[in-house]
This record gives structure tokens, C-alpha cells and sequence, in this order.
């Protein structure tokens, strides 16, 4: 919800918070010929700005009228409040708060959904391709005499050259490259096909159109190659060595591995069905709710979003600057695709935490101490290191609440 606060100080307040600014700045104030806190007022303001005391004695009065207004209204802002000075002179003080708190929520029905959860199945074809998966992981890499072929990785040195002149980028020696990886540009690999060690060849190519680079996108450019060797990977045996190798507990055969990996398929895809079945619940008790949320709700969830996706991408050593770049994009772009996400996520917020209201869902001390054990011994560590890692036992009375709301509205309690 939205609500809008004007308040205007009363002429004696601000004279008052005007002379306590005035003494207050004046106490830091260097001014030739006084000692700090000495200057008459009329210097200070000749020498600093009448300007100055109103800004500061503003301040002061904006959050301290903030703070009484959230304790009279009982407020309780979800995000930062936006503060619009409507008159600010030597005459009074006039200020806007807008104040955004928690969305009411009318809930709808959000029990009988009528969804039913997908079966998991594993087909035969898919138990062989997660097989040739394995054996690929375990295959050893080794020289090859002959011809490149598609699969084989070719060392190569190359350099790319656009309407004559090499371009940024675009050169390496003896670089690895897997044929059919479908790393470089279309046609490149295909190019490869057929060399042999030592051969050279010119390969003409075209960059796609919405390549990175503005400078290469939609270019014809020549590629100097020169393959340098040849490498291709020899799967194993499925033999007792590859077994050892493998050290599956209880797998010493063809038909134990395909068991399984049968069972891992199974295993992930249950998973993958359970995480689309609950979107799917839950999008559909959020549909049959009435709430109205405010966009700078929105704004502040956006925003969250997009802090986490610039940290995801500092683990991966990745600047914000080289993604924009490398993706053509803009952080407005970005943060633009980012608000239907941010506004499902609201809505399943306050979706739970009705549910979880309206069920009156508890959580015991008991239960919250047997979460973190459960997880101590899931991660391998003590009580102790979670609970100094999560540092609020209420971020895990919360996550479980949030799961018990979400049982209720798959129908299981």
C-alpha cells in the first residue's frame, strides 16, 4: 500500500531548527579572523550561503518527523521511502512522504487447484545417451594421425583478417579446439574437417548478425588456419578396470550402470517435475488472489535482483562492464526483463505469507533445532557453523514456515 504523508513545520520549529543548524555548522566553520563557532551569523551566511542552515536544518527535521510519523500511523515501510520537499525557504518547511508498506491480500482459493503432478519417466534412449556421457568423461585424449573429424580436437594457430587487416581478437597459437562444439563463428569447424597435421587453408566466413562485436557482426572475414595436430578421444572398455575407475558402490557391470544411471534420470527429472509442479500451484493460487502492488515495490525487488546477478557474475570473474558489452545490452535492458520476474516473486511472497497467516502455521523450537541439525549433517558441519553462517534462527522459522505454506496449497496438509 501507498501512503502519502505532507507535513509542513510550524514557523516557530523552524526558526528553531534554522538557529540549532546555524550553531551547529558554524562550530566547523573556518572563517578568517574567527576562531570556529565564533562567526556572527551574517558572516557565516555571507561566506558559506544562507542556503547551507536550511539544507541541514531540513535534515534533521525530515527524519526526525519520518520516524514520528511511522510510530503515529504504525507504519511499516517495505522499502525506502521517497521524501519530496514541497517548499524549502527561509519562510517554513513543507515535505512530502511516500511510504510503501506491505500489499493487503484477499486471498482466493488456493487448496483444490485441480493441477496433478507430471510421472517421471526415463526412456531407453536416454539411459544410452547418458551412458555415451560417461564413457566421453573417461575417454583418454590421444594423438591421431589422419584427417581432422568431426569429435576430434584440433590444435590449431589461426588469425582473422577483414577486408585485408587482422582485427582484435580474431588470432592464437595452438589452440584447442573441439570439432562439432560449435565454439567459433558458423563454418569455422565444418572448415577443419578433412586437413591434416601441418596443412594450411584460408577459410572465407561471415560473422552472424547479432554477433557482440558492432564492428564484426554481419563481416565477411578470411581466416588463416594451420592445424598443428590432431587429437581424438578413445572411449573405454567396459571392463573391470573401467568399473574400478568409475568406484560406483554396487556397480561392476553394463546392466548396474544402466540401473543406475536409470535411477539418477529418474532421481533429477522427479525433481524437475516437482520445482514445475509447485510453479505451477502457486501461480495458480497467486491468479486467484486480489493484491495491488506498488511500483516501487517493484523497483526495490528489481534492484535486489540485480545486485545478486552482478554478484553470480563476479564469482564467474565476469565485470558488469564486459557483460553489457559481449551481450549488447544496457543495465536498464537488463533491469527491464528482470520486472516481470521481480512481480511474480512479490506476488508469491505475500501469496505464502497469507497462506501461512490464514492456516496459522507454526513452527516449534524443536522443529527449527532439528532443521539445523539436518542441515549440519547434509553440508558436514556443526550447529554451530550454520547457525553463525545464517547468524537469525528466523530465517530458518521462515523458510520452513514458507515450505509448510506451500504444502497446504499442493493439498498435503
Amino acid at each position: 500500500m501507498k501512503k502519502v504523508v505532507e507535513y509542513t513545520v510550524e514557523k516557530e520549529v523552524w526558526e528553531q531548527a534554522k538557529n540549532d543548524a546555524f550553531v551547529k555548522l558554524n562550530k566547523k566553520a573556518k572563517i578568517d579572523g574567527f576562531r570556529p563557532g565564533k562567526a556572527p551569523r551574517n558572516i557565516f551566511e555571507k561566506h558559506y550561503g544562507k542556503q547551507e542552515i536550511l539544507y541541514e536544518a531540513a535534515d534533521k527535521l525530515i527524519n526526525e518527523k519520518y520516524f514520528e510519523i511511522l510510530s503515529k500511523e504504525k507504519l511499516i515501510p517495505v522499502v525506502e521511502p521517497k521524501i519530496e520537499p514541497v517548499k524549502l525557504d527561509e519562510e517554513g518547511l513543507t515535505v512530502k512522504y511516500i511510504i510503501i508498506t506491505e500489499p493487503e491480500v484477499k486471498l482466493g482459493e488456493y487448496k483444490n487447484l485441480g493441477i496433478k503432478k507430471e510421472k517421471a519417466k526415463v526412456t531407453k534412449e536416454e539411459i544410452e545417451h547418458e551412458m555415451h556421457h560417461v564413457l566421453e568423461r573417461y575417454a583418454e585424449i590421444a594423438t591421431k594421425e589422419g584427417k581432422v573429424e568431426n569429435g576430434n580436437i584440433a590444435i590449431i594457430d589461426f588469425e582473422g583478417f577483414k577486408d585485408g587487416v587482422a582485427f582484435d581478437g580474431g588470432k592464437a597459437e595452438n589452440y584447442e579446439l573441439e570439432i562439432g562444439s560449435n565454439t567459433f563463428i558458423p563454418g569455422f569447424e565444418e572448415g577443419l574437417i578433412g586437413m591434416s597435421k601441418g596443412e594450411e587453408k584460408e577459410l572465407n566466413l561471415t560473422f552472424p548478425k547479432d554477433y557482440a562485436s558492432e564492428e564484426l557482426k554481419g563481416q565477411k572475414v578470411v581466416f588463416k588456419v594451420k592445424v598443428n595436430e590432431i587429437k581424438e578421444r578413445i572411449v573405454p572398455e567396459l571392463d573391470k578396470d573401467f568399473f574400478d575407475d568409475l568406484s560406483m558402490p554396487g556397480v561392476a557391470s553394463k546392466e548396474d550402470l544402466e540401473k543406475e544411471l536409470e535411477k539418477q534420470l529418474k532421481e533429477y527429472k522427479e525433481m524437475q517435475l516437482e520445482n514445475a509442479y509447485v510453479d505451477k500451484v502457486l501461480a495458480k493460487a497467486a491468479e486467484n488472489m486480489t493484491i495491488e502492488i506498488e511500483d516501487e515495490l517493484v523497483d526495490a525487488e528489481v534492484e535486489n535482483m540485480y545486485k545478486d546477478f552482478l554478484d553470480k557474475l563476479k564469482m564467474q570473474g565476469v565485470t558488469e562492464e564486459l557483460y553489457l558489452q559481449y551481450a549488447n545490452t544496457t543495465v536498464e535492458d537488463v533491469k527491464s526483463k528482470m520486472r516481470e520476474e521481480a512481480n511474480t516473486r512479490i506476488k508469491y511472497r505475500y501469496l505464502l505469507k497469507a497462506v501461512i497467516k490464514e492456516e496459522k502455521l507454526k513452527v516449534t523450537d524443536k522443529q527449527v533445532e532439528k532443521e539445523v541439525d539436518n542441515m549440519a549433517k547434509t553440508y558436514g558441519v556443526t550447529k554451530e557453523d550454520i547457525l553463525k553462517e545464517i547468524k537469525d534462527v528466523e530465517y530458518i522459522k521462515l523458510d520452513m514456515l514458507t515450505r509448510k505454506a506451500i504444502e497446504v496449497i499442493k493439498g498435503n496438509e
